[in-house]
């Protein structure tokens, strides 16, 4: 499909995608003026590109004046979202899920990172990470850290998807990194103690746990004092392996941020109750990062 973006408005270049009939996978090449990537700038094709779920490719360059980009239309069905799967292997190494590795987005690696650093975690001997599936999170924690710190750590990851431990325990070969198969609900058969920071992303959110009585019970029973929490929720859809910005709730069909601004504000309020200085970053993925208020 070929359309033509020569001297387009803004409103009319929306107005010929919202009218596109696109197919899933199918390939719209669109040609722009050099004028106008000087005009709206490279960035605004990419995000043109996430509202109408497809992925910018490689532009090329038509002639002296011209640039033809490239947009492939995402396939839906390819969306972890979509799994009708209820077993502990909808996240698993089969899945779509698992095919998807966050901290190649440089969106989701930056504030993540900033959060880990707020939480302090130079400082944290023990970490626990609540759905931590392959180990992505400890990973960064491992490049973020001189080996000679982070091996002097205890980090416990807990995923419900045996798949996905299994494939972490052969992925970390460092002994003081342990992960465990088991249900979050459940937490309390482990006898884990308590750790100095508590990470979660994505997880608490499930539709099978209770988050406001889950996040609370993780607070009380498995933060020691003065320890610092960095918990993540997700504000995008994952399709095709793309990650598109934007959460969508159930019987909507456009993005809305109310469930998960419910979320943030409900941890928020409680942690600064608790005397906590709480900071929220992000985008993709938004962070609510903690660290206690220390007073002279």
């Amino acid at each position: 499909m070929f359309i033509d973006l020569k001297n387009k408005t803004s409103t009319q270049i929306i107005e010929i995608f919202e009218a596109l009939d696109a197919k899933e996978g199918e390939v719209i090449e669109a040609e722009v003026l050099e004028s106008d990537i000087e005009r709206f700038g490279y960035k605004a094709f990419v995000d043109l590109a996430q509202l109408f779920f497809m992925k910018m490719l490689t532009p090329v360059k038509k002639d002296e004046k011209s640039v033809v980009l490239k947009f492939y239309k995402l396939k839906k069905e390819l969306s972890f979202h979509k799994s009708k799967e209820n077993s502990t292997e909808k996240y698993g190494v089969e899945s779509q899920f698992f095919q998807i590795d966050k901290t190649l987005q440089f969106s989701f690696l930056y504030h993540y990172r900033q959060a880990l650093n707020f939480a302090d975690i130079k400082n944290r001997k023990r970490v626990l990470n609540i759905g931590i599936n392959r180990g992505d999170e400890f990973k960064t924690i491992k490049e973020m850290l001189p080996y000679e710190v982070f091996k002097n750590k205890e980090f416990v990851g807990i995923d419900y998807s045996s798949s996905a431990i299994d494939y972490a325990k052969r992925d970390f070969s460092d002994s003081n990194v342990e992960f465990i198969c088991h249900d979050v609900n459940e937490l309390k058969q482990l006898n884990l103690g308590r750790f100095d920071l508590i990470i979660s992303i994505g997880t608490l959110q499930s539709s099978s746990i209770n988050f406001n009585e889950t996040f609370m019970k993780i607070y009380q029973e498995y933060l020691n004092k003065g320890g610092t929490m960095v918990l993540g929720f997700p504000n995008c859809r994952w399709i095709d392996g793309e990650m598109i910005y934007g959460a969508k709730p159930a019987n909507y069909n456009f993005s809305e941020l109310g469930v998960v601004l419910q979320d943030i504000i409900f941890c928020k309020k409680y942690l600064q109750q608790k005397k906590y200085r709480v900071i929220v970053s992000g985008k993709d993925y938004i962070f609510l990062s903690a660290k206690k208020i220390i007073t002279k």
